[in-house]
């Protein structure tokens, strides 16, 4: 293969410029993991993608068709990122939606693994805090839509590679997430994150992280608070899909330690799901 893109199932490299993804950011992406020449959570990103088709009214792509895809750029890879990328469409101009029946645009893209620091497991990451809010709108929020404006804008606040990641709070000044990620936080025996109904993207390994934490005993609880609170942890880490989980070893000038809880998360973790570059 000459490129790891494929289009609509055919190697290529461009779209219409009609394409509402293009014009509107009207669609939506996945990002996944690849190891030993498979996706193993293939299924929670297809179902998740579905699930934000739903709420766009976006016809979803065909999970046997995409599975094939996917399964072509992973195959041989003994670790890759495979993006996807689902929008509406081609369109006339102007903000009407066309036909349900109208064809979507189906882009599935590999990517190099990202060579992390294997110390960013180990030792923990330094966390920026970031000037830029996110906006507000419960229509949007979990959604891993392709209007991502303002985490581009966060992530220009720094050009230190000192910090690994920035955190975002929104306009009532509540922390919402990571730039890339999401975000936990210990205090005493109970794990807290933050309140994703007004915006911020539900990640498919949050999901993993406060179903394993509920398994093991660990009281979890969604809240919104400010940065205070996270002032006041025993612990502090974050999670993606690439990542896994980064324990934080200073934000805002508050140091932590690398935490019981983060550890033993991500030993489990690891023992399907190889992610760090150790």
């Amino acid at each position: 293969m000459k490129q790891p893109v494929l289009i609509n199932g055919r190697q290529a490299s461009a779209l219409p410029v009609t394409d509402r993804g293009l014009q509107y950011g009207d669609g939506l992406f996945e990002t996944m993991a690849v190891f030993d020449g498979r996706c193993p959570w293939f299924d929670r990103h297809y179902e998740r993608l579905v699930t934000s088709c739903d709420r766009l009214a976006i016809n979803p792509p065909e999970k046997a068709l995409l599975f094939a895809e996917v399964s072509q750029l992973a195959g041989g890879q003994t670790r890759a990122v495979i993006k996807i990328i689902h929008t509406r469409g081609s369109g006339g101009r102007g903000y009407r939606t066309p036909a349900q029946s109208a064809q979507t645009s189906r882009i599935v893209m590999r990517f190099p693994w990202p060579a992390y620091p294997a110390a960013y497991w180990r030792e923990g990451i330094r966390l920026f805090p970031c000037r830029t809010r996110l906006g507000c709108n419960p229509a949007l929020a979990g959604l891993k839509h392709l209007n991502r404006l303002e985490q581009v804008i966060a992530r220009q606040e720094w050009t230190d590679d000192d910090f690994a990641e920035g955190l975002m709070s929104n306009h009532e000044g509540y922390v919402v997430e990571g730039i890339m990620s999401n975000v936990f936080w210990r205090r005493d025996a109970v794990l807290y994150t933050p309140d994703l109904q007004q915006c911020g993207v539900e990640g498919v390994m949050r999901r993993w992280v406060l179903a394993r934490a509920k398994k093991q005993g660990v009281e979890v609880r969604v809240c919104s608070e400010t940065e205070a609170a996270l002032q006041r942890a025993d612990e502090l880490f974050l999670s993606n899909s690439l990542i896994g989980l980064w324990p934080v070893k200073e934000f805002a000038g508050v140091r932590y330690p690398v935490g019981t809880l983060c550890q033993s998360l991500l030993h489990e973790l690891v023992e399907t799901y190889p992610v760090t570059n150790a």
